[in-house]
């Protein structure tokens, strides 16, 4: 019993050494993510506009109900949404609206710093999931 206790110590004063440390000093090192990590999303851009046709498939299979499209039509015909949003803070990441798109006008990018002081600031629009 007595040497399984220090066999158990041996291990923990062995990570207490330095370089054996399984936590990252965040500002200084940043982790990076899985190919399958889930951020920010994004909407695609093309030459002239962005490539979602304003389907509505993505607001119907959120889950979270935190997309919300409404579409016009520009001179050509084409249908394009006008007000395009998400509300990150009701957002659970699922990539559901990634897999549900038809024209893949929507992704989820690898940014995992999503902090704000605001609450206005984890709604974004159009303009934002542009850039």
């Amino acid at each position: 019993m007595f040497k399984e206790f220090i066999q158990g110590l041996s291990i923990t004063f062995k990570h207490l050494l330095p370089g054996h440390s399984t936590t990252v000093q965040y500002p200084d090192e940043r982790l990076t993510p899985s190919p399958r990590f889930r951020g920010l999303h994004r909407l695609v851009p093309t030459q002239d506009r962005e490539k979602c046709v304003a389907c509505y498939l993505c607001p119907t299979v959120c889950p979270a109900k935190c997309i919300t499209v409404e579409s016009a039509e520009n001179e050509k015909g084409e249908k394009y949404p006008q007000v395009y949003e998400i509300d990150l803070l009701r957002c659970i990441f699922c990539g559901y609206c990634v897999e549900a798109c038809p024209v893949e006008a929507l992704e989820m990018t690898a940014e995992y710093e999503l902090a704000n002081f605001h609450r206005e600031d984890f709604k974004f629009n159009k303009k934002r999931l542009l850039k």
